[in-house]
Parts: structure tokens; sequence; C-alpha cells
């Protein structure tokens, strides 16, 4: 019998943003994103920060003209996440069907790093999902990969990459993790590594709508939590560290701080993003399906005084499935730090805000700065290349960079 065991960690902070695959919505898309915010006042050179705010704005004017999109990669099959190897110069990219292929001119390797495409499930929500390398690769060469088998159930595997690094060695896989799946979506997938050098694993809450087996709030079961998993330990074992998630569905830790951001997708009304303080980062509850975000879930009323309450949220009025990204850290773009990035796979909006233990500034709507012509569909993933640049993924197969806004 499966019990929650809460680790306690070295102390960072915790974000996590609640989230729902398009693919499980029975409701008409959502209306046309409204108007633009006004942009916000710049802040004046040692000022202290305003009070925190909700308020969405957009970003200072400046700031905004001087960033942009820039597309980097086209051709990719379903990419679902990019990845950086530490020690290792390549961007790797995931696709769902099955390929790890690296980013080489601006398409996709010829030959994949690694191919799965012969045990992948390929339902919507199914496939290959997600791709960790070891702290230690450039040492172990070790990675680590979540996906879907041909019978829909989650595997998380242990490769290792050739001598020469060109490839993985498929005679080297070892099997850590099998979780049964009920039905077929809801999969979750990511896989990060924590500061703490576990392997941290968000599992969604097994399918369906609505969570019919209540799996989000029972300590017996696996899905539908935050895992972590020990892959240095003689027998690798997952334990959970917190519940009530929906379909954790991208998270990564802030470099700079530790904290972890997650994306997990909501039901039916609401998307959600919690922060988890620095002091305790692990025994949270997050609600679902008892709540969703700060709303109860299919009731009227609820006891909502035992989880942990989201910072932000948005309602289906603007979008309907937010992508987890990350906290910007890279060099090219110093006015961008501790931004963290969010986007909706619906309506393409792209969000940012800083976070703080006494709540959320800066809190801004990039969608008009960064996609004027209103082109960005399906928004998969953020990810971030060796040096620290912030990427973003559409499920069609292109890739862009955040960068410098050229004359």
């Amino acid at each position: 019998m499966l019990r929650p065991v809460f680790v306690e960690l070295p102390v960072h902070r915790l974000v996590v943003a609640y989230v729902l695959a398009s693919a499980c919505r029975r409701e008409p898309p959502p209306a046309a994103p409204p108007p633009p915010p006004p942009p916000a006042a710049p802040r004046p050179v040692g000022a202290p920060p305003p009070p925190p705010s909700e308020a969405l704005t957009a970003p200072p004017t400046a700031l905004a003209a001087a960033i942009a999109l820039e597309q980097v990669g086209s051709g990719f099959e379903r990419p679902v996440a990019l990845v950086a190897a530490p020690g290792d110069p390549r961007t790797f990219v995931v696709e769902q069907p099955g390929y790890v292929r690296t980013l080489e001119g601006g398409k996709p390797s010829a030959t994949a790093f690694l191919d799965l495409s012969a045990e992948v499930s390929s339902g919507n929500e199914q496939g290959l999902l997600g791709l960790a390398f070891h702290p230690r690769f450039a040492e172990n060469r070790r990675l680590f990969v979540d996906y879907t088998d041909r019978d829909g159930d989650t595997h998380v595997v242990e490769f290792r990459a050739t001598a020469d690094g060109t490839r993985a060695d498929m005679a080297s896989a070892r099997p850590l993790l099998r979780i049964a799946q009920p039905y077929s979506n809801h999969n979750g997938g990511n896989l990060v590594f924590g500061p703490d050098g576990a392997l941290w694993i968000g599992t969604g809450d097994g399918g369906a709508a609505g969570d019919p087996q209540r799996n989000g709030q029972n300590p017996d079961t696996l899905l539908g939590k935050m895992l972590r998993l020990d892959p240095d330990a003689p027998t690798p074992t997952p334990t959970i560290v917190s519940i009530g998630l929906r379909n954790p569905w991208r998270y990564a830790f802030d470099a700079a701080t530790g904290d972890l951001y997650i994306g997990d997708v909501g039901q039916n009304e609401w998307e959600s993003v919690y922060v988890v303080p620095a002091a305790k980062l692990t025994g949270h509850n997050f609600g679902w399906n008892v709540a969703e975000g700060r709303h109860c879930y299919d009731a009227e009323r609820c006891d909502r005084s035992r989880f942990t309450a989201p910072v932000t949220d948005y309602s289906h009025q603007v979008g309907c499935s937010i992508t987890g990204g990350t906290v910007y850290r890279g060099p090219a773009l110093p006015d961008l730090a501790g931004l963290y990035f969010y986007a909706d796979y619906c309506t393409g909006l792209i969000r940012s805000f800083r976070w703080s233990p006494d709540g959320i500034r800066d809190h801004w709507d990039w969608k008009s700065t960064l996609d004027p012509q209103g082109t960005l569909s399906q928004i998969s993933s953020f990810g971030t290349d060796a040096a620290g640049e912030l990427y973003l993924l559409s499920l069609s197969g292109d890739i862009w960079r955040f960068g410098p806004r050229h004359p």
C-alpha cells in the first residue's frame, strides 16, 4: 500500500501552475482574448518594489520594444520538450511519437539521438513526454525518459549515451518506474532534476474528466502526485511529496533559486498558478478534485482551508489549457531575469510574473508584443538551452527563441 512520504529537502521554493489538456474539454473553444492591457509604468532606478498584485498589464513600453521571438527551428514532429544536457552544447528536442533529436541548423537532426517509436503509444496525450539528463551527464552519460507504452501505461526508464555521445545505447535501458494508467489522458510526463539531485516526476490523475477515481486525493496511488526519486540509490523508490494535482504539464526549477514552477491543467473553468514557500517544499495538497484552483469543483461549497491556494489564475474566457514554463536566467536579456513565463495551448497567450514570498509582481501580458499577428498556436512547452536562453515550442513543429529585437 502506497502512502505519501513527505521528505525533508534543502530549503527551496516550489511554484506550481495548475493546467488542463485541451483534448479533455467538453466545451466550445474560448472566445477571442480581450484587448491587451495598458503597459506597466517603468520603475525608477533604486525605487522599492511596488506592493504585490495579480493585476495584469502589458510590459513596460521600452522593455516590450527590446524583446522579440525569433524562429530558430521547424520541421519537428509534435515537439513537447526542449532540454539541455549538462556539459554538452547541443539542444535536445523531444518528439511525442518517440524520438529525441538535436536542433541542427534550424532543423531536426537526421539521425535520432534516441528512438522509442516502437515502444510508445500514439494517443493525443500519450507518447514520449519527458527527458532529463543526469546532473553529472558529462561524466556518467546517464539520461532519463518518461513515456506511455503501447498499453498506455507510464514508464520512467534510464539510458546511457554511447561513449562518443552520438546516441543513447538502447541496450543500457534500466526501468525505474511503471504506473498503470486507467485512461489515455492526463499522463503528466515531465522529468526534471531538483537541486537535491533527485528526479522529480509529476503524474496526472489517471484521466477521463473530473478524476472519476478520485486519485488526486488518494494517498494510496501515485496518480495525481508530485513524486521524488533518487536514481543513484541502490533501489530507486518514488516518494510522494505533494498531492492533489490534475495533469502537471511542464515544470522547471529556477536555476538561480531552486524554486519549482509547475504547470498543471485545470478542468472546466480555471487555469491556476501555485506557489509553495521556501520553508515548506513538501507536504502540500493542491486540492484536485475537491477544488479547481481557488474554486470549488462540481460543488457550490467546499472546504479549501487545507489546500495550498494559487497565487494567480485565469478563466476559460481567455484560454483553456495552461502550458507551464520556466524562469528566465539567461545572459542575453538581463531585464527578464527572474520572470517566470507561461502560456496557453488553446489561445497562445504568453504571460510572465516575478514571485516572492509576499506575492507576485510584474504580471505582464506579452501576446501583443511577441505575437502581434496572432500566429502562435498549440504552444506545447518552454525550454532552455545550455546557455540558459529561453525557447518556446509549438506542437505544429516550430521552435522560437526569446531574444533582443533587431531594428
